[in-house]
Formats: structure tokens, C-alpha cells, sequence
């Protein structure tokens, strides 16, 4: 589990998180949503570690995170896995070093036990015949199930994922949300998603927590999300004519 106690985070004088308390709990996906300039990338940033929190503790099943230094938090750091947006794939490497990398930089495993560390990856994302590609020679949904072989190659406990659904169409995009949550609750990680695709809040939204202007602004799942009556949740869920006629059809 991954808990915030009354997180506060200022950028000069201004309060980006206002006392933001949460928990994510394991085997479920936690979708963190909310308006550009909401504070929601500002909150997963606070929780891995990249913003320094001003006041509340970030909690890692107890452990005080925030709490450590640099070399105190190295440890719940290779427990980590990061889902970047766009996939962040190392251009200079092919498919197999590209996942390889974690177990490189975390662990003291041989080339024979990183191998086959990867190709159980590699298999779990249906890629196993990519190996020896570069991302020039991958589709967009290529480059995200790649990244998330990278992000689950060193068996993480806690799985971040920023966008993940960024620049796919449609169907790619449930694909990738299916392959997150099937890792998800396969081994049984703590999976935290930022995102702003309302087809990921409907799919795989089972515990939402929606952000509104730095505050921690109501909580719940993808059937209660549609039967709300949080009037700042409605304005942003239903922004589009098309969830416009789903509202009205409910």
C-alpha cells in the first residue's frame, strides 16, 4: 500500500497540494484524474520521490518515504517500476536491452538469469518475437507494451504509470489499459495512474481519485463515477458532447 498523510506542496508562495490525504491499495488500478494545472502530476511526483514534499509523509507500507535520504530511499526505489509517457525507450538499444536496463541497474543477476527475466516480460506483453528490434521500428502500442515489460522486469511491489494511454487510438488504448490491469491484479502490485482518458476512468477505474485545484476532491470507482453528484467531477467528467448523451442515457 502507498499512502499520503496531509501532503502539502508550495511552489513559491502558492499551495500546489493542499493537505492531500490517500492510500492505494495493492491489485487494484488507482487512477489519480483531474484538469491540467490540477496538481495531480505534482501528487505522483511528490509519491516517487522527484518533488519533495513541504509538509505530510508519503508512506510506502510504513515506510516513512519522505522521511529517508537519497540513500535510505534507494531500496524502496527498486521496488519501483515507472511507466513514462510516450514509453521513454532508450533509442540506442533494442527491445531486449531496453528491458534489460532495470535489472542492470538494480540488480547483481547473471546475463543468463536477466534473459530469461526478459523474455518472461517480453512474452507477458505478447512481444516475444520483438527482441532484437529498435523502438524506430515499433508502433505506438509496440513502444507502451514494451515499457511495460521495463516497468514490471524487476517484479516491482509499486507500478507508476504517467499517461499511458497518450497518442494511441482507441482500441490500442484498452489494450494497454487490459494489459495494466491484468498485471495489476496478476501480482498483486500497487498501480497508480495518472491519466486524463475517460475510456481508462470507465475500463479499469477501480478506485478513482479526482483532484480538483490541489485538493483532494472526492473519491470512488467507475460505476460511482457516473452517478455522482459532485458538481466539479460532473463539469470534468462530461465535458464532451458525446459523455454528454452517457449522462443522459444513465
Amino acid at each position: 500500500m502507498i499512502e499520503g498523510k496531509n501532503i502539502v506542496k508550495r511552489f513559491g508562495d502558492r499551495d500546489v497540494l493542499k493537505n492531500v490525504s490517500i492510500a492505494f491499495k495493492p491489485g487494484v488500478t488507482n487512477l489519480i484524474i483531474g484538469q491540467s494545472g490540477s496538481g495531480k502530476t505534482v501528487l505522483m511526483k511528490c509519491l516517487v520521490g522527484l518533488h519533495e514534499v513541504d509538509k505530510g509523509q508519503v508512506l510506502y507500507n510504513g515506510r516513512d518515504f519522505s522521511a529517508m535520504s537519497i540513500r535510505q530511499r534507494q531500496s524502496i526505489r527498486q521496488e519501483l517500476g515507472m511507466l513514462f509517457q510516450g514509453g521513454a525507450l532508450f533509442d540506442s538499444l533494442n527491445v531486449i536491452d531496453n528491458v534489460m536496463f532495470p535489472l542492470n541497474m538494480y540488480t547483481n543477476l547473471s546475463r543468463a538469469q536477466k534473459m530469461k527475466r526478459v523474455e518472461f516480460c517480453l512474452d507477458r506483453v505478447n512481444l516475444s518475437h520483438a527482441g532484437k528490434l529498435r523502438p524506430s521500428e515499433l508502433s505506438g502500442g509496440m513502444i507502451k507494451r514494451v515499457a511495460i515489460a521495463r516497468a514490471i522486469s524487476n517484479n516491482p511491489k509499486y507500478l507508476f504509470c504517467d499517461e499511458p494511454n497518450s497518442g494511441l487510438d482507441p482500441q490500442t488504448s484498452t489494450l494497454i489499459d487490459n494489459l495494466i490491469s491484468e498485471i495489476t491484479r496478476e501480482f498483486n502490485i500497487t498501480t497508480v495512474i495518472n491519466t486524463h482518458d475517460m475510456n481508462s476512468v470507465l475500463e479499469i477505474g477501480q478506485q478513482i481519485c479526482f483532484i480538483y485545484k490541489g485538493e483532494l476532491w472526492w473519491e470512488g470507482d467507475n460505476e460511482q463515477v457516473l452517478k455522482t453528484t459532485n458538481v466539479e467531477l460532473n463539469e470534468f467528467i462530461f465535458s464532451t458532447e458525446l459523455t454528454k448523451r452517457l449522462k443522459k442515457s444513465l
